[in-house]
């Protein structure tokens, strides 16, 4: 995969589209993360971040298998953007235990046009490496991804 570090427009153009179709790489420790919490339920959350230096998708953070839905909307920055997988428990109305994973798209309105381009640009790619995501939320304030929003969403 280009490293895109030349400056030409057209080889700039010609990265843009290699990773658009392909998505940006996922580091080896954002699949284990997600495994681990699809498979073991080690994590509740895992936060992601695009390194700009590396062009790589990182963690940023992860919450504990007892952490909270607060705690994730807490850990997302007020000024930049990042992805969120959040693991949903509940039980349905047949009182049946079910887990519902979340893919947030956090893109708050104080953060840069260009971090809201990329981030908004690779999601898609993202999703298709994290398989078994279940729903999508794209969220610009807290209000937007609140608990009830992923409760009505998990029905």
């Amino acid at each position: 995969m280009p490293t895109c570090s030349f400056l030409t427009k057209r080889s700039l153009f010609s990265c843009f589209l290699v990773h658009k179709r392909n998505g940006l790489p996922i580091s080896d420790e954002c699949k284990n993360m997600f495994t681990e919490l699809k498979k073991k339920k080690a994590h509740k959350f895992i936060v992601f971040k695009i390194d700009e230096h590396s062009k790589l998708v990182m963690v940023d953070q992860v919450g504990g298998s007892a952490a909270s839905y607060e705690e994730l909307a807490a850990s997302l920055p007020i000024d930049d953007c990042r992805y969120a997988v959040f693991d949903f428990d509940f039980v349905t109305i047949d009182n049946f235990p079910m887990s519902k994973t979340f893919l947030i798209t956090w893109s708050p309105s104080a953060s840069k046009i260009r971090a809201k381009m990329l981030y908004a640009t690779f999601k898609d790619g993202l999703r298709r490496a994290l398989e078994g995501i279940h729903y999508e939320l794209q969220a610009t304030d807290p209000t937007e991804m609140g608990i009830e929003v992923i409760k009505d969403k998990a029905k």
